[in-house]
């Protein structure tokens, strides 16, 4: 099994070495500094291989963003030939995750294709359809070791996945590092998970995202951007891959925040806004 999950994605040399942007490190810096909680922030030129780094190896719960390695484990199963992409699935009651998903709203009984699951799941971050998937990938077992054989240490599935019952109560659903998420973004924008069309096709589904108020608020309409955020009442964090003049990722990771409420005006997506527009500006104008 493991010898198999090996060969799922391909593992580029290092295009660059890893140098400080030291500028933009330092605005970054500035912006965190007081900062009532604890946060880690990576930024990645994917022209120049340039960074910014801020506690991006400490671990942060994930939030919705476990739906990254969730996708990833969805994939890696329709390239094995195991599902189809529309293929269809039947929803049942016992599925529902109380709360206001839309698949929640199904009938016992229902048809939907795996597409609109996936959909739902990156779009809307609906929980139902997103721990639905989760089963139907293989439960979290199966994609942690996905992650795992594939170099990634840190990121993890923890609901519902025996053995990771201590990580759960630490980091809730899901965990992993704001360096090890750009990562995996970063070689979606390189072709190099799985193969080169499926990650154009995992980039495509996470270019739909509704939740779309803070950090891509800050970025232009006509820029497209591949993301996805995360949030609960002690962490709220967001990943995006942005197609700027010079492309970026950028990965901000929130939590123990001291401001825990759920307005606009949330300290963590305050300082979320502040540093995507920070970003944008030095990248993409």
């Amino acid at each position: 099994m493991k010898k198999l999950l090996c060969i799922l994605f391909i593992i580029p040399t290092t295009l660059f070495a890893q140098t400080t942007n030291k500028k933009l490190q330092k605005n970054v810096e500035a912006l965190v500094k007081d900062y009532k909680g604890d946060i880690g922030v990576y930024i990645q030129s994917l022209k120049t291989g340039k960074v910014v780094q801020i506690n991006a190896d400490t671990v942060f719960p994930t939030a919705s963003i476990v739906k990254i390695p969730i996708l990833i484990g969805i994939i890696n199963k329709i390239n094995n030939r195991e599902l189809t992409y529309h293929q269809e699935q039947t929803y049942n009651d016992s599925m529902l995750y109380a709360g206001v998903d839309i698949l929640g709203s199904f009938k016992n009984g229902e048809k939907i294709e795996l597409s609109k699951l996936l959909m739902l799941m990156l779009s809307m971050s609906d929980n139902t359809a997103s721990l639905w998937l989760q089963k139907i990938a293989g439960t979290g077992t199966v994609i942690n070791n996905l992650m795992e054989n594939n170099g990634f240490k840190y990121t993890r599935v923890n609901s519902k996945t025996v053995g990771r019952e201590n990580d759960r109560t630490q980091y809730g659903w899901g965990q992993t590092t704001p360096k090890e998420m750009a990562a995996i973004f970063e070689k979606m924008y390189r072709g190099a998970i799985i193969n080169d069309s499926l990650s154009k096709k995992m980039i495509r589904l996470l270019g739909r995202n509704y939740w779309d108020e803070e950090a891509i608020s800050e970025i232009p309409a006509t820029i497209f951007v591949a993301s996805k955020s995360g949030a609960v009442d002690a962490s709220r964090s967001e990943i995006l891959l942005v197609m700027a003049k010079e492309p970026y990722i950028l990965s901000i990771f929130t939590k123990n925040n001291f401001d825990k409420s759920w307005e606009y005006n949330n300290a963590a997506w305050a300082l979320t806004r502040k540093l995507s527009k920070i970003t944008y500006d030095y990248f993409g104008k």
